[in-house]
């Protein structure tokens, strides 16, 4: 395959609670003000690029936010997403610790989940390099399908509330969209963000904006969803068409696959035709594998194109057994249906509710962690991945030249204005850079810039 460039932003819930019971004194703002707080001390802001190459920042409605640093190897992309949601667990901590000096008894809790309890909707969303080409709309048309379906496979689950009561379903996220390709983000919130910002080259690129997904607990399913789009764009760009799976309304759709667990319900297609969800990737994947030469495809990708037959075939006949650790909607399901059954609670239990909020918990109460060590749920990376990735970036695109620059200047004591492109020193007479190809990992002025660092480099006292 093709080398690409992608990356995750995961904008996290964030709350406060007591160990007492009663109700607490932040709101979502005075709690992420809380979490940000090592930082500003240290004079510095609330929207930090870092040494690891990702982006550190609070977003609008107090969500913290991590965006992982640009990668194409599907194994840096899980590090970079799980470094991110440590640094913010480990902030989190710093706070509890705080509090329990001051003798407040306040805890806060972060969420990688897309709903809060207000029905407010924060996202997850994906990025992926595409070579520029005149047609791009077109194949974003096309690829609504795959992403309006493969929804039911790499959603988080959902317990949706209705007047009617309470009752477990997909994905958080698709109730929550309300067009198909859009250049708007938030006001008509498409599948596919169709502004045109590379963050590169723009004669030579352009980034798909993926903001349907639901943000994933399980690696594996965040393996499954990025993988398979990997697979899909790859097979685009060698020719391959999907145009004539294109459904007569996304929106209408993604609704109606959302609540059926039991996979059965059919879809119209723009032709007239009806599908299901399962068939749709399963016509999906079946095209993709015939176009791509497996032997060319690393281990990992060749794990996740059998994890979406798998997938899919448990979507179609409603057995997950054999997705029962890989799926998030799968292992929670089982948590939840266990804890119903062994408790007696009903799904419209605070209990349950409380349940599924600690399946999403990234701080020291949540379940994830104790999942994977007990087998319940499947883990990709290695503790040594992941604890180099909180501060070495990828070093097969651009971020390994931020990533170089950042911590350089950091270790020199020398400002930077940074953003995913450009490099501002600040105090010194170096002239500014832009990195503009995202997959370029040597430069001659980097290591001139790195030079001239070393020249400013203050001397510290014996």
């Amino acid at each position: 395959m093709r080398r690409r460039v992608v990356g995750i932003e995961t904008e996290y819930g964030i709350t406060s609670a007591t160990t007492t019971g009663e109700c607490s004194s932040m709101d979502a703002e005075g709690a992420a003000r809380e979490l940000f707080d090592p930082l500003l001390d240290k004079g510095r802001s609330s929207n930090l690029f870092l040494r690891n190459g990702g982006r550190l920042y609070l977003d609008v409605g107090a969500h913290p936010e991590y965006a992982t640093a640009e990668c194409d190897q599907l194994e840096d992309l899980l590090a970079q997403d799980r470094a991110g949601a440590r640094m913010l667990a480990d902030l989190a901590a710093q706070a509890d610790a705080r509090f329990a000096a001051d003798g407040r008894p306040e805890r806060l809790h972060l969420f990688r989940n897309n709903l809060d309890s207000q029905g407010n909707s924060f996202g997850c969303h994906e990025n992926y390099l595409l070579h520029r080409r005149r047609d791009f709309r077109q194949v974003a048309d096309a690829l609504v399908a795959f992403f309006v379906t493969r929804q039911f496979l790499v959603g988080s689950g959902h317990l949706r509330r209705t007047p009617g009561g309470v009752s477990y379903c997909f994905s958080q996220r698709a109730e929550q969209m309300w067009d198909a390709v859009s250049s708007a983000t938030t006001r008509s919130r498409p599948i596919i963000n169709t502004r045109d910002e590379p963050l590169a080259d723009s004669g030579s690129y352009r980034r798909m904006h993926v903001i349907v997904s639901d943000t994933n607990v399980c690696e594996a399913t965040t393996a499954l969803k990025v993988g398979s789009t990997e697979l899909l764009l790859h097979a685009v760009e060698d020719g391959l068409h999907i145009e004539d799976l294109a459904l007569a309304d996304p929106m209408r759709a993604i609704r109606e696959l959302n609540t059926d667990l039991t996979g059965r319900t059919r879809v119209e297609l723009a032709d007239g035709r009806h599908m299901s969800a399962a068939q749709m990737q399963e016509e999906i994947r079946s095209r993709v594998l015939a176009r791509i030469d497996g032997a060319k495809i690393d281990p990992l990708h060749t794990y996740v194109a059998d994890l979406w037959g798998r997938a899919t075939r448990a979507l179609a006949t409603g057995d997950w057994e054999e997705v029962a650790t890989e799926l998030d909607v799968a292992i929670k399901r089982r948590l939840l249906e266990s804890y119903v059954a062994r408790s007696g609670a009903g799904w419209d239990d605070p209990r349950v509710a409380r349940l599924d909020l600690s399946y999403h918990d990234i701080t020291a109460t949540g379940l994830a962690p104790r999942m994977e060590a007990a087998g319940l749920m499947k883990r990709l990376t290695s503790e040594d991945q992941v604890s180099r990735a909180l501060t070495v970036a990828p070093a097969t695109t651009r971020a390994h030249l931020r990533g170089r620059i950042i911590a350089a200047a950091e270790e020199a004591r020398i400002d930077l204005g940074v953003d995913w492109v450009h490099v501002r020193p600040e105090g010194i007479s170096a002239a500014p850079l832009s990195l503009q190809d995202p997959l370029a990992t040597e430069d001659p002025r980097v290591d001139a810039l790195l030079a001239s660092f070393a020249a400013h480099s203050p001397v510290l006292p014996a």
